[in-house]
């Protein structure tokens, strides 16, 4: 029998926060916790679907002029608008100037994925996959992944994290930037930085603003976690917000994976702020030609959801304060978790984590650190040290405190 034509295909590694996943589901111990993948948990350790979503779902059921007809490639219109708004604020100038455009998204990724696409096609020219693109040190992984794949050559990454110090080099940031070629492409985390939960405070933005205005680099935003960092939806768009009033041009990803809980929805969006209507246009039309070619159509269910969410005052109001319920149950972990460690006398400085934002810590454990963490103790965390820290309750803080202090105490 002949061989495959794929014989010589090679197996790809495995998606290492996925792959943790799969090894804490076989693990059989009773004590083992999942600190790994980024989704938000309950204090029990369970999914939570916010309340205001499943009344919205059944109001969606129950609508019976509602059906199953394309929507249109660009995505459900309100949807769209209403996450712009969020994103730039009711009294954007971009708004009201109307040159803001959006693409209804598989996700946070396929918001990336499509602005990816475009930029390789057109930006600054045409097809331009030789411009650099910056990427944080660290960053999420897929970063890397998206802008590889939509044909980028020169990917870089500029200072982000100081391990000395545990917080942001914001010096080795901006050196970076000044260092960059004009109209370089910068990726930037609107808030909750992933992985390492430092953000930038409003005068370090301005500082970042000023350097890429007076460098011509571009700004890329991902925003994945408005509302869910802070509690605040206002304090988590500042960045994105300032720049737009300092004139920028740019692209901002939108998920609301976490603060809407529809992670298996993929509802994203792809906000576009251009200099004047025509130019956001055509902007646009281009990106419709990308996505007739990659999903030709968006799924309804997720948007109508924060469509209709975000649409009505009373729904807006209450969906509000579920998202403060999880960023307050995030921040709550945080403190109990720094209190344990400085309790134990738990070597080094862990002010860190309080000082830290979002669903992410970047704890400083150590990869020899974090393999005792996973095989001696069965608490599962990624390599690189960081942890969910919603995968703490407060059934397990003590037990992970511990075994910290046992694994800084004991590892080098």
């Amino acid at each position: 029998m002949a061989a495959s034509i794929f014989a010589a295909v090679p197996r790809s590694p495995p998606v290492a926060v996925f792959k943790l996943t799969a090894d804490f589901r076989e693990d059989s111990d009773s004590r083992k916790v999942n600190l790994g993948v980024g989704a938000y948990r309950t204090d029990e350790g369970q999914p939570w679907v916010l309340p205001v979503v499943k009344k919205v779902e059944q109001m969606i059921a129950n609508d019976n002029s509602l059906n199953h007809e394309y929507l249109p490639i660009l995505g459900l219109p309100e949807f769209r608008a209403n996450a712009s708004r969020i994103a730039l604020g009711d009294d954007s100038p971009a708004i009201k100037e109307n040159r803001v455009g959006s693409v209804q998204s598989l996700g946070g990724t396929g918001a990336l994925r499509i602005g990816a696409d475009f930029l390789r096609r057109w930006y600054n020219g045409n097809n331009n996959t030789a411009t650099p693109i910056y990427v944080s040190a660290p960053s999420w992984e897929n970063h890397n992944s998206v802008f590889m794949d939509a044909g980028f050559k020169d990917i870089r990454t500029y200072h982000y994290w100081d391990a000395a110090k545990r917080g942001l080099d914001l010096q080795g940031l901006l050196s970076d930037m000044e260092q960059a070629p004009e109209f370089s492409i910068f990726i930037l985390h609107a808030c909750a930085h992933n992985p390492t939960g430092t953000d930038p405070t409003p005068e370090q933005w301005k500082q970042i603003a000023a350097v890429m205005k007076r460098r011509s680099l571009f700004p890329f935003f991902d925003s994945a976690y408005q509302g869910f960092a802070s509690g605040s939806l206002e304090k988590d768009a500042w960045a994105v917000r300032y720049f737009v009033s300092e004139g920028f041009e740019l692209f901002c990803a939108q998920s609301f994976s976490k603060n809407f809980g529809l992670y298996n929805e993929r509802v994203g969006n792809l906000t576009v702020v251009g200099k004047d209507a025509d130019n956001v246009q055509r902007v646009l039309s281009q990106m419709e030609k990308i996505v007739r070619t990659t999903w030709s159509n968006p799924p309804s269910q997720g948007a109508r959801i924060v469509a209709a969410t975000l649409s009505s005052p009373q729904l807006f109001d209450e969906w509000k304060g579920n998202v403060k319920t999880m960023a307050d149950r995030v921040l709550l972990m945080r403190s109990e978790l720094r209190s344990r460690l400085e309790a134990l006398g738990t070597p080094g400085t862990w002010n860190h984590i309080t000082e830290q934002i979002g669903m992410f810590s970047f704890t400083g454990l150590n990869p020899k650190q974090v393999e005792y963490m996973v095989k001696e103790k069965h608490i599962y965390l990624m390599a690189s040290g960081r942890i969910n820290m919603c995968g703490l309750t407060t059934k397990n803080l003590d037990y992970v405190a511990k075994s910290i202090h046992e694994a800084v105490t004991k590892i080098q």
